[in-house]
């Protein structure tokens, strides 16, 4: 007899599934072993029939044989059905399990996609709210550099007033000096990797130049909410991994610094700077290059706060430094120099600022060639040391050597066809002086020469040619050559002018 499984569970349909089938195995072994049983029921019936027969024994019972056997096989082939019904049964029961195993996992995945689609509706919400927000920054943006060409437009035209007042009234503040090598000391640009590589004498280490190169690069594009976090997060990461005393953690720290600086968050800057100059002195030595770099980038903001006589004695301790591992004649000690020798300019102190000019010079002169733009601009810088302090002759001088030497370089040597602006100037104040009338001859040739130096790409190499222009014209006005200053004069409000147009021309 055939015992079949209950069913315990009918609301679970995998469980019920599976009852049926195992019940459906139960009843073909039971029908397997009914059919061996009735096929050994006929064989019987079947030999005993033939023996009958063979015995020629007709009569009724062969005839009640003959329908036991028919039964017998009626019953064979039901219970065949059964079993191939069965079969099918359980093939199908076990396909529909398969489904259904299939089923549960496609769920499944409906489920993983349904949050996954909500996780990406909640990011599409959030950067919507980002794009919103930014779009926000961007308008108010706009409106402070509305703002900002509109005070820059008034400072301009008070410098225009301002240049047009004589040298001898003393005022020689109103002179204008060209930026030191460093700009970065006085007047910051934007971050670029040029402008932010302030740590001379000490390379970032290679395992944090990439971050550097990323976040100065989010930097530059203003997206400093973006590069900030950026740091945040590399400064904690570090502090977690090597702990607060390390060289990489004063790195990351100045790197954060330099953000900030151009973020005009000098407060937050020299903190920063404060601390890795404590890491730097602590696990490197007070004498390390990285240690220099510190103390001239914090000397800078304090600078920039007007905190100049704080910010003399760190110049002053990072010139120490450089001269000691660099040697005295080495290019950063220049630049350090004239660093040192602005703030004495903003502090009144002319005497010391020239010194400093002079020797920075010196150390050009010594280890560049003449025409490099570092000489240049110093000349410069000294110049304006002398006009502040009633040099006059000497910072004429400069001018005149500064315009000698970038017209060689722009334009071959010097002969009687080829001759600086200055000459030209001086030539036709000597002319009028003699004759009463200009030369139209000598008037066409050094417009020649102006024109020359109003070609953007001479512009663009040298950007400090209007304030040359400028300066060397008031110092002749000063003299009583007031023909030689107009020439300059023209020449700079023209270059000026060609200036504006060009927005490539950076100064």
């Amino acid at each position: 007899m055939v015992h079949l499984l209950p069913i315990t569970n009918p609301e679970n349909s995998n469980h019920v599934l599976v009852l049926i089938i195992t019940n459906t195995k139960i009843a073909i072994q039971g029908l397997e072993s009914v059919r061996n049983k009735h096929n050994m029921i006929l064989v019987g019936l079947m030999a005993s029939l033939d023996g009958v027969r063979e015995t020629a024994t007709e009569g009724a019972k062969t005839k009640l044989m003959t329908n036991e056997a028919d039964i017998v096989q009626t019953r064979l082939d039901s219970i065949e059905l059964g079993l191939e019904e069965a079969q099918v049964m359980t093939a199908l029961a076990e396909h529909l399990h398969t489904i259904d195993d299939e089923v549960q996992k496609l769920r499944a995945q409906v489920s993983s996609l349904c949050k996954e689609n909500a996780w990406f509706r909640d990011e599409l919400a959030n950067t919507q709210q980002k794009i919103q927000a930014t779009g926000q920054m961007e308008a108010q943006l706009d409106v402070e550099i509305m703002h900002l060409k509109f005070m820059n437009s008034l400072i301009k035209y008070g410098e225009q007033h301002i240049q047009k007042c004589d040298i001898l009234s003393g005022e020689t503040s109103q002179m204008e000096a060209e930026p030191p090598v460093e700009n970065n000391a006085v007047y910051p640009e934007s971050v670029t990797p040029s402008a932010v590589e302030m740590t001379e004498g000490y390379e970032i280490p290679a395992r944090l130049r990439t971050l550097h190169n990323v976040v100065i690069q989010y930097a530059s594009q203003g997206r400093y909410e973006v590069a900030v976090p950026l740091c945040k997060q590399a400064l904690e990461d570090l502090e977690k991994t090597s702990g607060h005393n390390h060289p990489d953690v004063a790195t990351m720290l100045t790197i954060l610094a330099l953000v900030y600086r151009d973020q005009y968050k000098y407060r937050e800057a020299a903190n920063l700077l404060n601390d890795a100059l404590t890491i730097r002195e602590k696990t490197l030595g007070v004498n390390h290059p990285a240690v220099a770099a510190t103390l001239n980038n914090l000397s800078v903001l304090y600078g920039k706060r007007g905190r100049y006589k704080a910010a003399e004695p760190l110049c002053k301790r990072a010139l120490e430094i450089r001269e000691r591992v660099l040697g005295d004649s080495h290019p950063d000690v220049a630049k350090q120099l004239n660093n040192l020798a602005l703030l004495c300019q903003n502090q009144g102190k002319y005497d010391e600022m020239e010194k400093y000019y002079l020797r920075a010079l010196e150390i050009y002169e010594k280890v560049l060639v003449a025409d490099d733009p570092n000489v240049a601009k110093t000349q410069i810088n000294l110049a304006a040391a002398y006009l502040k302090q009633g040099k006059y002759k000497e910072a004429e001088l400069l001018y005149k050597q500064v315009l000698t030497r970038a017209h060689e370089r722009e334009f071959g040597c010097i002969d009687a066809q080829n001759k600086p602006i200055w000459q030209f100037a001086e030539e036709r104040e000597e002319i009028i002086a003699n004759n009463g009338v200009p030369n139209n001859v000598e008037y066409a040739d050094w417009h020649q020469v102006v024109d020359k130096w109003l070609v953007p790409q001479i512009l663009s190499r040298f950007p400090s040619v209007v304030t040359v222009f400028n300066n060397l014209g008031l110092l002749y006005r000063k003299r009583g050559m007031n023909v030689a200053a107009e020439v300059l004069e023209e020449a700079a409000r023209i270059a000026r002018a060609g200036d504006q147009k060009d927005p490539n021309i950076q100064h």
